[in-house]
């Protein structure tokens, strides 16, 4: 037996049990987290570092399925009023925080409707300072009889009045920032709430060394059940490692001493996959792959501000040029030769295909030079005769992808510049209108289009809102008010095409690709999926 399996028993034995039995290693899971845990609060659940963890620990009145329908959760039920204005949650009667000593006797008690006010309204303090405040910005705070737009009618009916209508607004509840919290454990840890974690979820927190290791433990109380009625989660446990370097950590895989591995990273690459990345034969007796669209957005964006002198000297200013470099470069191509296929040709539009209801509905660029050279031609810069050159400004890691459009449009006669710069001088260079072309990305926050489509509303123009492009259009703007007043998903696709369709036909962005998420598991892992937004849900998985 290898000397870190000999650890892990004996680690498991001392700090995970809370008897003198054994912890049985065929029902630990274990994953490292390079990047390291700072914060166990949903408040701060910015990134996935965080929000993997947090996932295991809390709950919230809503979850994602795998194809990221609204689910119930802690709320069994909810109704939306005709106006949109007004969520009523009826929540379960068999959810209970974890024990913990800031409980009487140390025994969690039931979650009602009032922790969920408190929740709401600790996340909007400006003391708390979460990152997620924006998420309950819809919330009407001032209607009357409410505190700050939520109140507990009884312990198991929580209602939300919001100052407009926001369908994504059901979305928004699943994120991590919503789950909640009881007053009494935030009261006794104070800051220190963050490492001394206290939630529903199926796990709760046994042993963390910052640094070092993460230990969770099966949550015996948890309410969930399977299809068979069998209480989850299977696990008995969870251990998260901190390994920074990411060689040690693909070595730690293949030796058996972690069970997951999330995304590619250069250094193991090419031992892992194939050149059109499928996974490397050599291992496939003892490892699984799974992947499935990404909800993130490669792109170039390309600044339309006419009333900025440096878009008034761009030729980029006339569409057909825009339109031109669009169809002018071969994505599949480059997603082979530089990504090893681990993303998706963006031939649609900029909202990603792994969106419920988007598929492939969006008629985007495909590779097509002689269609470029035209355009260019009609633009008045024939073989790009006449055209002074267009810098791209990016950022190191994506140089190469930026040197393949380079070359590419080179040779319809598009003489492309490349400038370099450090991400932080990138994002305030891009954020103050300073870059007439830049490769940007997004991340949905929520899995509803109109968390793309907003980058584009004219009241959003940068530094104050995510309008990096300055993009204007009053059509586009009715369209994305009237679909706001349409509670049924079905109903507000047909607008959110619409408009995406008009984003690309503009030019205002040029999709790259679409990412993929790419996972890699033990041979003895069963039940884990994949889901557009990356999230890290165990409390399915078997060994």
């Amino acid at each position: 037996m290898k000397a870190t399996r000999l650890f892990y028993i004996f680690f498991l034995v001392i700090a995970c049990s809370t008897s003198n039995k054994r912890v049985d290693l065929d029902k630990v899971f274990r994953y490292n987290e390079s990047k390291g845990v700072t914060s166990l609060d949903p408040a701060y659940a910015r990134n996935l570092s965080l929000i993997w963890p947090v996932n295991q620990l809390y709950n919230g009145l809503v979850q994602l399925s795998d194809s990221l329908t609204v689910e119930p959760c802690i709320a069994k039920s909810w109704e939306i009023s005709a106006d949109g204005l007004q969520y009523t949650f009826y929540l379960r009667s068999d959810v209970f925080f974890h024990d913990d000593k800031s409980f009487k006797n140390s025994i969690g008690r039931k979650v009602v409707a009032s922790d969920f006010v408190y929740t709401f309204n600790r996340l909007m303090d400006s003391k708390t300072a979460s990152p997620g405040a924006w998420v309950l910005s819809v919330l009407n705070k001032d209607f009357i009889g409410s505190t700050n737009g939520c109140s507990a009618l009884s312990d198991s009916v929580f209602v939300v009045y919001l100052s407009k209508p926001f369908p994504a607004f059901l979305g928004l509840m699943s994120m991590p920032y919503c789950f909640v919290v009881p007053h009494e454990s935030v009261a006794l840890y104070g800051n220190e709430f963050a490492r001394n974690p206290v939630g529903t979820g199926p796990f709760y927190l046994k042993f963390w060394k910052e640094g070092e290791k993460l230990v969770l433990r099966k949550n015996k109380k948890y309410f969930e059940t399977d299809t068979d009625g069998t209480k989850l989660p299977y696990l008995e446990s969870v251990v998260v490692t901190f390994i920074a370097d990411k060689q040690s950590e693909f070595l730690e895989f293949i030796n058996g001493n972690v069970d997951f591995l999330s995304g590619v990273h250069a250094a193991s690459k090419d031992e892992l996959l194939t050149r059109t990345g499928e996974l490397n034969p050599k291992y496939s007796n003892r490892v699984k792959m799974i992947t499935g669209p990404y909800l993130n957005t490669e792109y170039l964006g390309v600044l339309l501000d006419s009333s900025l002198e440096v878009v008034k000297s761009s030729p980029l200013s006339n569409k057909k040029v825009r339109q031109a470099i669009g169809y002018g470069f071969d994505r599949s191509a480059m997603m082979l030769y530089l990504r090893s296929n681990l993303g998706y040709p963006a031939h649609q539009g900029f909202v990603p295909p792994g969106m419920p209801g988007f598929g492939y509905s969006t008629k985007g660029f495909s590779y097509n030079p002689e269609l470029s050279r035209r355009l260019l031609a009609e633009a008045g810069f024939p073989n790009g005769r006449g055209m002074p050159p267009i810098t791209i400004t990016t950022t190191d890691d994506y140089l190469d992808i930026c040197e393949f459009i380079q070359h590419q449009l080179g040779e319809i006669g598009i003489v492309i510049k490349i400038e370099v710069l450090p991400g932080a001088a990138y994002r305030e260079m891009m954020a103050n209108s300073k870059l007439v072309v830049f490769r940007g990305s997004w991340v949905a926050d929520y899995a509803d289009p109109e968390n793309y489509l907003a980058l584009f509303l004219s009241q959003n123009f940068s530094p104050h809102g995510p309008n990096y492009t300055h993009f204007s259009n009053s059509d586009f703007n009715k369209m994305y008010d009237n679909a706001l007043l349409r509670l049924s998903y079905s109903e507000r696709l047909d607008y959110y095409k619409a408009m995406d369709s008009m984003v690309v036909a503009n030019a205002a962005v040029i999709p790259l690709y679409y990412d993929k998420v790419v996972r890699f598991l033990s041979k003895d892992v069963n039940g884990m999926s994949v889901n557009p937004m990356n999230l890290l849900v165990l409390k399915k998985v078997k060994k």
